[in-house]
């Protein structure tokens, strides 16, 4: 499963726009591949977001599946480059850190954390919850970016 989580800023506040999970199913490891492309695609089309951020790979424990998290991250990077979008990386660390103010927390704590920031009732998919983290810290790193700059120009 690929976690997509899309947010909009409205002055001060974050809202969700859409957040779920793609499922690619069990078929060849080449067509799920596919499936993640075409489906970000679509979404980009459908959403319209002005920008992508995706979370580095990590060292898993097994190299095959840090393998296929890499093809698959290729496959969500590319479906946003063909659709003209820049694309942020952040490592899983970083995205912890500026959620949960901790680079070593668990999945529960950063799914908890992204429904408080968010206001989102009830549970949220580990995956999505992961996908809007990465967008909430996209969204607070290119915000402290831009502060940063004017600072240096003001």
């Amino acid at each position: 499963m690929t976690g997509v989580g899309i947010i909009e800023v409205q002055g001060d506040r974050v809202v969700p726009v859409y957040f779920d999970v793609i499922k690619a199913g069990n078929g060849e490891f080449n067509e799920r591949l596919g499936i993640i492309f075409t489906e970000l695609q679509q979404l980009i089309r459908d959403y319209q977001p002005l920008q992508a951020a995706i979370e580095t790979v990590f060292v898993a424990n097994n190299a095959a599946a840090a393998i296929k998290l890499g093809q698959a991250r290729g496959a969500a990077v590319c479906a946003a480059i063909a659709c003209k979008l820049p694309v942020a990386e952040y490592s899983p660390r970083s995205v912890k850190q500026a959620i949960v103010g901790r680079g070593g927390a668990d999945k529960e704590q950063v799914q908890h954390m992204v429904g408080l920031l968010l206001g989102i009732k009830g549970p949220i998919q580990n995956d999505a919850a992961d996908a809007l983290a990465v967008a909430l810290c996209h969204q607070h790193t290119s915000q402290t970016l831009t502060r940063m700059a004017m600072m240096r120009q003001g």
